[in-house]
């Protein structure tokens, strides 16, 4: 079975990245506005047993991480992707090398927190979506305080298989 780890922001980062996702993400019915913390992964139920453990310590070493953005940023030309830039923090950036390590996934791609508002865009939508938000200001601050191990369903769908509240055993 296919699973990943994200952090899902609070309600006002999730209404702003829905209300552009709707028109630009053709994965907004499969996924709510989340962070990647780990792509998608495979794993057996004896695995994912044994990675639940592990992922429970982890986020005991976690009291809260910062989430803040500032500004839309793109992976053009790499891709036609516009997202939500997430300004690093360095406990963000420890809990994504502690999975990637206690986990030994080697990731698809370099970690660059971020919420996707839209993707596999047209060269000109990319170009007026991206030209229009990012004249826009974003101060948005919030504290995540779990992450959750999910899941992919058959028709591609992602739902939570397990929450991790962060700083709890």
């Amino acid at each position: 079975m296919k699973y990943g780890i994200a952090i899902f922001p609070g309600k006002d980062l999730q209404d702003l990245a829905n209300s552009l996702r709707k028109r630009y993400d053709p994965k907004y019915a499969l996924i709510p506005p989340h962070i990647t913390l780990i792509g998608d992964f495979e794993a057996n139920n004896e695995e994912i047993e044994e990675i639940s453990k592990k992922l429970a310590t982890i986020a005991s070493h976690y009291h809260s991480i910062p989430i803040k953005v500032t500004k839309v940023s793109s992976f053009k030309p790499v891709s036609n992707v516009v997202y939500l830039k997430i300004e690093p923090s360095t406990d963000l950036e420890h809990l994504h090398q502690e999975l990637i390590s206690t986990l030994a996934v080697n990731p698809e791609h370099p970690f660059v927190p971020h919420i996707t508002l839209g993707q596999n865009l047209s060269s000109d939508e990319h170009l007026d979506l991206y030209s229009n938000l990012r004249m826009q200001n974003y101060n948005f601050e919030e504290t995540a305080d779990r992450f959750h191990l999910l899941y992919e369903l058959e028709n591609g769908s992602w739902t939570v298989y397990e929450t991790f509240r962060l700083g709890k055993e």
